[in-house]
C-alpha cells in the first residue's frame, strides 16, 4: 500500500513538474509578445512623428519659396508684410494646411497686393517691381496634427543623494523584496495544492467503477483475451516448476540407497482437461522433435456434446499441467497425428472422414490446409500417417481401411503427390488390403510394411524397384495374430489385436520370394491377460521395448534379462485400456501413454533406458537363440538384427 502511494505522489510531482514547465512556457511566450507589441508601437510611433515633422517642415518651405524678394535693396524700405502673403493661402480652423488649385489667380492677387502695399506705406519711396522667384504648382494635402505627450523630466539634488538615504531605501528595498518573495511563494503553494486537489479528482475519477457495459467490453475484448492466455500460461508454468527453492545442501543424504533406484518406473504427470477430454478417448500421441517438453495427443468425439468439436488435438507443456498450450479442432474424429520433423510448429491429423489436416501452432484453431472430400485422396479413415525424406525432400505418408497410401507435399494438400492402392488376390471378398497402421524402417523412404484388419502383416513398395514392382507385395505374408494389428514398429530396430505381440524377421528386400509363403514370428510374447493396443521399440536401448494392453498395464520388456516375463510393469491410472504409446524422442527416459479415458500419463523410466556397452551383442545372442529354437530363418543370411518388426 505504502508503494502504491509512493508511486502516487511521484506521478503527482510528475504531473506538477509538467504543469510547471507548461505554465513557464506559457508566461515567456507572453512576455515575447508583449516586446514584440511594444516593439511595433515604438517603430509606428516614430514613424508618424517622423511623418508630422516632414509635413511641418515641408510647409516651411513651400512658404519661403513662395516668398517674394526684392531685384534691389533700398535703405529705409519697410518690412515685407508677410501677412499678405499668407492671406492668399487659405488655413483651416480645424489645423489643417490647404491651397488653392488655382495658382494662376494666386500669383496676380500677391503681386497686385504687395505692390499696392508698398506704395501706400512709402510715399516718398520710388517704386520698386516685385519678381516673384519661383512658385511651385501645388495640391491639396490635408494632414493630421497631434499633440506630443511631454517627457517627464527627473531631476536629482543633493538631499536625494546622502549614503543615509540610500542606507534606508537599500533596507526598503529588501523588506519589498522579502515580502515579494513570501507573497510569491504562498500563491505558489495555493497553486500547487489546488492542482494537487485537481489531480486527486482527475485520479479519482480515472478509477471509478466501470459500469457493467464497460465492463463487458473490456472482458471481450481479444486484445484482452489473448493477454490473459499468455500470461496465465507464463504464471502457472512458473508454478508447475518443481524445483525445491528451499533444499538445504548442508544436509547430508542417506549412503545406503533403495536396491530397485534407478528400475521403477515414475509418473511425472497426467495430462487432462475437464472442458475437452471428457468421454473423450485419446487415438494417438506424438512428442515434439524440437521441444522435448511438448506432448500431441488426438481424441476422437464427445457423443454427449453435440455443440463441440467432433476432434480435437491437444498440445500439452510438461511446464504447464492444468490445460493444454494449444487446442486445434476438426470437424471429424482425429485417429492419428504426427509432428512434423523439419517444422517444429506443424501439426498433422488424419481423420475419420479421410481428409488430412494441417494445423500451425502460430495460427487458431482450425486447420491452415486440408485436403479435399473426393476421390482424389482418402474417403476412409486415415488410422497411419508417417513423415519419410529429408530436410529439402520429405513427404507425408497417409494410409486408409481402403487400402490407398497417398504421398503429400506439405505445402500442397489440395491433391496427392502419388497414390498408390494396395490390393491382395488372394483375398476372398474383395481384394482391397485395410490398412491399420504402417511403418518405415530406418532410412527408407520406399518400402513400408503395413498392418491390416485381418491379423496380417504385408511388405510394398511405393516405386519400382529391382525385383519388384509398386504396390503390395503378393508373395510375403507375416501371419501370426488372430485380430486387427494395431501396432507395427521396426527396431531402430516389433510387428501386433490378439493377447499376444509377434517379433518377425523381416525378409532381405535383395531377395524377395517369387512364390507365395507365409512367414510366421520367430518368438511370441504371450504373457499379457488383455488386448495388446501398442508397442514401441526403445529409442536408445536395443533390447527395451514397452507394450500398453487393456487392462491398463504398462510392460517393459528387455530381451537380454527375459524373454518370458516382463522387467518392469505399471498400472496406469485407473485401470482403462491404454490405446497409444510414444517414447519422447530425445533419450528415450519419458514415455507417453494415452488412455480411453481421455487422459495422457507421463512415465520415467529411469535407469532403465541406458543400455551398457554390451547391449548389442547381448541382443545378436538373444535373436540368435529365438531363431534356432523356431527352426526358420525366413530366407536372412546377413544376420541383421535391425530388420525385426513387431505387431499384434
Amino acid at each position: 500500500m505504502a508503494e502504491r502511494r509512493r508511486a502516487e505522489i511521484e506521478a503527482k510531482k510528475a504531473k506538477l513538474e509538467a504543469l510547471r514547465k507548461a505554465r513557464a512556457d506559457r508566461q515567456r511566450a507572453e512576455n515575447e509578445r508583449r516586446q514584440t507589441e511594444v516593439a511595433s508601437a515604438s517603430v509606428a510611433a516614430r514613424r508618424e512623428v517622423d511623418d508630422l515633422v516632414n509635413a511641418l517642415v515641408g510647409s516651411r518651405g513651400l512658404d519661403s519659396g513662395g516668398d517674394v524678394t526684392p531685384s534691389s535693396s533700398m535703405p529705409g524700405t519697410p518690412p515685407r508684410q508677410s501677412a499678405l502673403f499668407y492671406g492668399t493661402s487659405a488655413l483651416s480652423p480645424s489645423g489643417r494646411v490647404s491651397r488653392q488649385s488655382d495658382v494662376g489667380s494666386d500669383r496676380i492677387s500677391m503681386g497686385t497686393t504687395m505692390i499696392a502695399t508698398a506704395n501706400s506705406g512709402t510715399e516718398h519711396v520710388m517704386e520698386r517691381t516685385l519678381t516673384p522667384r519661383f512658385v511651385p504648382d501645388l495640391i491639396d494635402v490635408e494632414q493630421e496634427l497631434f499633440e506630443l505627450p511631454q517627457r517627464e523630466r527627473v531631476i536629482y539634488n543633493k538631499e536625494v543623494q546622502t549614503t543615509a538615504v540610500e542606507v534606508e531605501t537599500a533596507e526598503v528595498s529588501i523588506e519589498n523584496i522579502q515580502r515579494e518573495l513570501e507573497a510569491e511563494r504562498a500563491v505558489r503553494e495555493k497553486e500547487l495544492e489546488e492542482e494537487s486537489i485537481q489531480l486527486d479528482k482527475e485520479i479519482e475519477q480515472e478509477i471509478r467503477e466501470l459500469s457493467e457495459e464497460e465492463r463487458t467490453s473490456i472482458l471481450t475484448a481479444p486484445e484482452f483475451l489473448d493477454f490473459v492466455e499468455q500470461s496465465s500460461k507464463i504464471v502457472q508454468r512458473a508454478l508447475n516448476d518443481g524445483y525445491d527453492y528451499i533444499r538445504d545442501y548442508t544436509v547430508g543424504t542417506e549412503a545406503n540407497g533403495d536396491d530397485s533406484e534407478g528400475k521403477r518406473v515414475k509418473r511425472i504427470c497426467a495430462f487432462y482437461d475437464e472442458r475437452y477430454g471428457k468421454n473423450r478417448s485419446i487415438t494417438d500421441i506424438d512428442w515434439s522433435p524440437k521441444y522435448p517438453e511438448l506432448s500431441v495427443a488426438s481424441y476422437n468425439k464427445n457423443p454427449a456434446a453435440l455443440n463441440e468439436p467432433d476432434g480435437i488435438v491437444a498440445v500439452w507443456n510438461l511446464h504447464l499441467l492444468e490445460r493444454p498450450e494449444f487446442v486445434f479442432h476438426s470437424q471429424s474424429d482425429v485417429l492419428s497425428v504426427t509432428c512434423s520433423p523439419f517444422h517444429s510448429n506443424l501439426v498433422f491429423g488424419g481423420t475419420y472422414s479421410g481428409q488430412i489436416l494441417l494445423w500451425d501452432t502460430r495460427s487458431k484453431h482450425l486447420p491452415v490446409l486440408k485436403t479435399p472430400l473426393s476421390a482424389a485422396g482418402h474417403t476412409h479413415p486415415v488410422y497411419a500417417m508417417r513423415m519419410v525424406g529429408t530436410q529439402n525432400a520429405h513427404n507425408l505418408i497417409t494410409s486408409s481401411t481402403d487400402g490407398t497410401v497417398c504421398s503429400w507435399l506439405v505445402d500442397m494438400l489440395a491433391q496427392p503427390q502419388e497414390t498408390l492402392e494396395l490390393i491382395h488376390a488372394g483375398h476372398n471378398k474383395t481384394g482391397e488390403v485395410a490398412i491399420t497402421t504402417l511403418d518405415f524402417p530406418d532410412n527408407e523412404t520406399t518400402t513400408f510394411w503395413v498392418g491390416t484388419e485381418e491379423g496380417n502383416v504385408y511388405q510394398a513398395n511405393r516405386y519400382d524397384r529391382a525385383g519388384a514392382k509398386a504396390g503390395l507385395n503378393q508373395h510375403d505374408i507375416y501371419k501370426g495374430h488372430a485380430g486387427p494389428v494395431m501396432g507395427l514398429h521396426f527396431h531402430p530396430l516389433v510387428g501386433l489385436v490378439d493377447w499376444t505381440v509377434k517379433l518377425w524377421r523381416a525378409k532381405s528386400l535383395a531377395k524377395p520370394s517369387t512364390t507365395a509363403q507365409t512367414i510366421p514370428p520367430i518368438y511370441s510374447f504371450d504373457e499379457a491377460d488383455d488386448y495388446v493396443y501398442d508397442a514401441k521399440w526403445h529409442p536408445a536401448h536395443p533390447a527395451v521395448f514397452g507394450t500398453a494392453n487393456g487392462s491398463g498395464k504398462f510392460e517393459l520388456w528387455n530381451l537380454n534379462n527375459d524373454t518370458e516375463v516382463s522387467a518392469v510393469t505399471t498400472n496406469v491410472g485407473t485401470g482403462r485400456a491404454i490405446n497409444k504409446l510414444e517414447w519422447d524422442r530425445k533419450d528415450g527416459r519419458r514415455v507417453a501413454l494415452g488412455c480411453s479415458d481421455g487422459k495422457l500419463y507421463i512415465y520415467d523410466i529411469g535407469d532403465i533406458a541406458i543400455p551398457r556397452e554390451s547391449e548389442w551383442t547381448d541382443l545378436q545372442k538373444t535373436i540368435a537363440g529365438m531363431v534356432g529354437n523356431s527352426g526358420q530363418t525366413n530366407g536372412v543370411v546377413d544376420g541383421d538384427a535391425t530388420r525385426i518388426i513387431a505387431g499384434r
